[in-house]
This record gives C-alpha cells, sequence and structure tokens, in this order.
C-alpha cells in the first residue's frame, strides 16, 4: 500500500515517544501534536494521489486512516482523563478511572450495529461505509461530520478509530486500576512492616518537588534510579501515600511563579541557620 510508509515514519515517532518518558501527561500533549501532524500529511497524499479503484479506497478508509486517527483520539481523550484525575486516595482514583470505563463502554452500546459489522470483519456494506460522499442514514453515529471534508472522510471512518482508540483507552484505564490496586496493597503492607517513625508533615506536592529535584540532579545511582523507587523509599521512609505523583509534577512544572517553590524554602531556611549560627 502507497500509504504504509507514511504510517511506519509515524510509528517510528510514536514509538520514540512512548519510551522517551513515564509522564503521561507529556506523551498525550506531544501525541497530540504529532498525530495532527501526520494527518494532515496523509490528507495531503491521498488528495494529491487518490486511489486506484473502490478496493483501494475502502481499505485506506477502513484500515489505514483509522491507524493514525484513533491515536489522535486516544491522546485528546487520555489527556482530559489524566489532568482531571483526583489526587486523592487510591479508592477515589479507581472509582474515577471505573466512571470512564462505563462511559466508554456507552460509545459501543449506542452504536452496536457497526461495531458487530465492524468486529465480524463484515464487508457487505463497506461501499457506504467507507467510500467518500456516501452517507449511511439508518447509523446512529454522527456520520455527518464527512461533510466538513469531504476529501478525506466516510461515514464511518472515524467511527472505527473511535472504536480502536476507545478500546485502547479501556485497555490503559483497567492497566492502571491494576497499578492502584497492587500498589495501595503494598504500600499498605509496608506501613503495617515499616519501622520508621518519621512522618512527612510538610504538603505532599512539596516532597514530590523534592523528590524529582534529587533525581533530576542525578545524585542517586549515579542518575540511574528510577522516579517509581524514589517515590516508592520516601513513602516507607516518612509514612506517607504520594498518590498521583507524576500529575503532581505537572502542576509543578506549570506554575507561574516559582517552578522551585519548595527548593527556594530550603535555601532560604538553610541560610538563615547559618546566619544565626554565624551570630
Amino acid at each position: 500500500m502507497k500509504y504504509q510508509e507514511l504510517i511506519s515514519e509515524y510509528q517510528m515517532h510514536l514509538d520514540a515517544l512512548e519510551s522517551r518518558t513515564e509522564d503521561i501527561l507529556y506523551k498525550a500533549e506531544h501525541g497530540i501534536s504529532r498525530t495532527e501532524k501526520f494527518i494532515k500529511l496523509l490528507r495531503q497524499k491521498v488528495i494529491e494521489m487518490g486511489f486506484k479503484n473502490n478496493e483501494e479506497e475502502i481499505s485506506f478508509f477502513k484500515h489505514i486512516k483509522p491507524q493514525i486517527f484513533s491515536k489522535l483520539i486516544y491522546y485528546v481523550k487520555l489527556f482530559n482523563i489524566e489532568s482531571k484525575r483526583p489526587r486523592s486516595s487510591s479508592k477515589f482514583q479507581i472509582k474515577y478511572l471505573n466512571a470512564h470505563i462505563n462511559k466508554l463502554q456507552v460509545y459501543f452500546n449506542d452504536n452496536l450495529d457497526f461495531y458487530h459489522y465492524y468486529r465480524r470483519g463484515a464487508t457487505t456494506l463497506d461501499e457506504e461505509y467507507f467510500i467518500r460522499g456516501k452517507t449511511d442514514l439508518r447509523s446512529p453515529t454522527d456520520s455527518y461530520h464527512f461533510f466538513v471534508d469531504d476529501q478525506f472522510a466516510t461515514s464511518q471512518d472515524t467511527t472505527v478509530a473511535m472504536i480502536m482508540a476507545y478500546d485502547m483507552l479501556i485497555v490503559y484505564l483497567q492497566q492502571e486500576i491494576e497499578k492502584l490496586e497492587t500498589n495501595n496493597s503494598v504500600y499498605q503492607n509496608a506501613m503495617k512492616n515499616s519501622s520508621s517513625k518519621l512522618f512527612w508533615t510538610g504538603n505532599k506536592t512539596e516532597l514530590i518537588e523534592l523528590i524529582y529535584a534529587l533525581h533530576s540532579s542525578g545524585s542517586i545511582n549515579s542518575g540511574t534510579a528510577d522516579i517509581k523507587e524514589l517515590a516508592s523509599v520516601f513513602e516507607q521512609l516518612f509514612n506517607v501515600d504520594l498518590g498521583n505523583y507524576y500529575h503532581t509534577f505537572i502542576e509543578i512544572r506549570a506554575r507561574k511563579s516559582s517552578k522551585t517553590k519548595f527548593m527556594d524554602k530550603l535555601t532560604d531556611a538553610l541560610n538563615r541557620r547559618f546566619e544565626d549560627s554565624d551570630e
């Protein structure tokens, strides 16, 4: 397929992004911008090159375009979900994530006929669903969207992309719930077995800023220590549950005032101590 080279290039960019960081909001933000760029390139290529026949056009809008467009939907939804994720206990986070899984399942139920058609690999209505300029009035989906860009959309290619994106989101959310349940169990056991009598009495954001500062300095294990390991050690040492520290780090990074508020506070406190000792 003449468009596959572009898809492969896009996938290479995506793999590099996924392996670069564990920061989910960073991945989502950059995933959105990169995917939008490749969708524009793909659209331009389609307008320039077109298709030899109906079979090639159906294949493109049923299989090729949704591969990229589903990623855009996935990253946009992921960013919205994670940016509003509560920073409270695991119990409330799990409840929040389960609510989103239920919302995603509603979409499948609302589009059940097409969902089953696509899932079973049917082809009888492909010319109605995946050829440009045709509309399917029987479909409950927002099929009117294809009028907006009749050169690069059919009545159902977006629905395929939505199904693929929601599948990926449900898997992601289920994995996050599993992590929270596991971490909660590990944390509770660690607290029971912890011999530390130290308790963090500052706010959690300050401790997270400190952990990221230490991680960034490369002072622990020559910079090879994982942020998860550091967070876990500090949680056990100070008998504290840090919650979603990746999310907190994004908030710290987005501060309009000093991004190193706690570091500045520590520096001031230490300087005052030096001054008091000199008197």
